[in-house]
């Protein structure tokens, strides 16, 4: 198997393994009802999606 040529620093270990962070929800308005909801997903509040009702909701 293949070896390094070098040893990895802590700190450049450290900084690759620091862009694993998680990103906030990207969240759009939903039309119908104005409740914040997913992109491209059925609203959890009315149950609209592109203008039509897609899942009834109680």
């Amino acid at each position: 198997m293949a070896q390094p040529r070098q040893k990895s620093s802590k700190s450049l270990k450290n900084k690759r393994r620091a862009n694993w962070k998680l990103k906030p929800l990207q969240l759009a308005i939903c039309p119908q009802c104005k409740h914040p909801k997913m992109s491209h997903r059925v609203c959890p509040n009315c149950g609209h999606y592109a203008g039509r009702t897609a899942v009834s909701v109680e």
